[in-house]
């Protein structure tokens, strides 16, 4: 087996990156997770994305998980009748909710709640920030505001209040239909956009466990409300996505670096796991190769230590999506190489209740110190899978499973590579020498090689992680095998 990246790629699927053959070269080039943007496309397009992708992945001998991200709520203006419109700095315009068709001086809203979140003196940034409105005054159902800047205001931008507020929830009548496709589509996780706390992620969990679905569920943080409520999120989330896009317009753009950081540091720390999203390489929709500035934005949050790095539009609707997969794959690579394996003390003061918690940490110690080749979890859940992830041991975690669903939900976790597993023994020394077995057939270590195991007793039971077992590999054959 070759080097393996850690850091894991989630690439968005839309029209440049549906067909069998563009998904086969997709899962080529190293993509771990695929996201289905639920604002765009039919349930049908979704399943049958999501078909071919299975195939793609079974063919290559790969395991690639899925993501719905929810739509959440699009505060937006409404549609000019006369299409783009110009607008000068300091000219007045008004957002006006009975307004079918806008003009040059004014434009509907599609969500009219607005003329209650805001008051004069308020900022309103559309589109992304490129126009920036002053409001001076609310009357009856107009929002009265001067235009900071020259620039163009075109059909259905969106609204973001600066330093946040809105009081939008999370959840619209669309996402919780949503939800229960998702289930119906068995992703193994479901993105909530704009959650303002962790009562939006409980919601979103109770939904989708009503659906009969056990996806993972990751709070994106795009508002004010989700940074100032962000450790009642991660008690309440299993992953967070750093989404930049809104969170700069909202908290401006020079407060994003920072707080990516400190979200990264904390997800670790609360045992979640977090993808680094918008714009990483952004120039790569209409260009081969990237910016020097995107290098560094990949690089940055692989430095950060995060678990996963995303592409939207690259490989969504641009024209070098393989190409952008296959940059981001060498960025992440080569950033992960210039760390330095420095295992973090901050779990030497923790108390752990749990012994399959105290199994992973001694695992992920006795690892780093004895600079083994591979860490062997069997697992059932893949909690220890996700624990031994959380430190930097320098080390490969091979989660050993015999659950399709935890296989695919593990693909998103830095360090740790997934691999399908049948518990065929009930012994336990049968079944670490069949774990050794497998990991010397997919590559991951040869005879000869110091291996950290880890198991449950009694066997194939969920949260029952108790042994920790250290082996040379091939060293003792059980006497079930000795013939082989």
């Amino acid at each position: 087996m070759s080097i393996q990246r850690s850091t894991k790629i989630v690439a968005t699927l839309g029209p440049a990156s549906s067909t069998p053959e563009r998904l086969a070269e997709l899962v080529a080039a190293g993509i771990d997770v695929v996201r289905l943007n639920f604002s765009h496309g039919t349930a049908e397009d979704h399943m049958a994305r999501i078909g071919i992708l299975r195939d793609a992945a079974h063919k290559a001998g790969r395991t690639v998980g899925v993501m719905a991200d929810l739509q959440g709520p699009k505060i937006r203006i409404g549609k000019f009748a006369a299409g783009p419109v110009a607008l000068k700095a300091g000219q007045s315009f008004i957002l006006d909710a009975n307004c079918a068709l806008g003009d040059a001086g004014r434009v509907g809203l599609d969500y009219p709640e607005l003329i209650e979140d805001v008051v004069a003196g308020d900022v309103l940034l559309l589109d992304d920030g490129r126009t920036v409105f002053d409001i001076e005054r609310i009357e009856g159902s107009e929002i009265h505001c001067r235009n900071r800047h020259d620039g163009e205001l075109s059909n259905n931008k969106g609204i973001n209040k600066q330093g946040g507020g809105l009081s939008a929830p999370a959840l619209t009548p669309k996402d919780m239909a949503d939800i229960k496709t998702a289930a119906s589509l068995n992703v193994d996780y479901v993105a909530v956009s704009f959650p303002k706390s962790g009562g939006d992620m409980r919601q979103a969990r109770q939904l989708l466990r009503d659906a009969g679905s056990d996806a993972l569920v990751i709070a994106k943080i795009e508002r004010v409300e989700a940074v100032q409520n962000l450790e009642d999120i991660l008690h309440a989330t299993d992953g967070i996505m750093v989404a930049r896009g809104d969170l700069a317009v909202e908290v401006g753009d020079a407060a994003v670096p920072a707080l990516q950081k400190r979200m990264i540091r904390m997800a670790r720390e609360y045992n979640r796991f977090s993808i680094t999203a918008t714009q990483m390489m952004e120039s790569m929709i209409s260009s081969p190769v990237p910016t020097r500035a995107e290098v560094s934005d990949v690089a940055n949050a692989v430095l950060d230590g995060t678990d996963a790095v995303m592409l939207s539009a690259e490989t969504a609707s641009g024209a070098y999506p393989v190409q952008a997969v296959e940059a981001m794959a060498r960025v992440c690579f080569e950033a992960e190489k210039s760390q330095t394996v420095t295992l973090d003390t901050h779990f030497l003061d923790q108390v752990f209740t749990r012994i399959d918690q105290s199994i992973s940490m001694a695992a992920i110690f006795t690892a780093f110190h004895l600079k083994v080749k591979a860490i062997a979890t069997l697992t059932e859940s893949g909690a220890t899978t996700l624990w031994m992830s959380r430190l930097n041991s320098g080390v490969p975690i091979y989660a050993l499973t015999p659950r399709i669903r935890t296989r695919y939900r593990v693909s998103i976790y830095r360090d740790v590579y997934p691999l399908l597993t049948e518990y065929i023994a009930t012994d336990r020394d049968e079944l670490l020498w069949q774990a050794e077995e497998i990991l010397i057939a997919a590559g991951a270590v040869v005879p000869g090689d110091l291996i950290v195991l880890t198991i449950g007793e009694p066997i194939g039971q969920a949260g029952g992680t108790n042994t920790m077992k250290l082996v040379k590999v091939g060293e003792h054959r059980p006497p079930k095998f000795a013939q082989r």
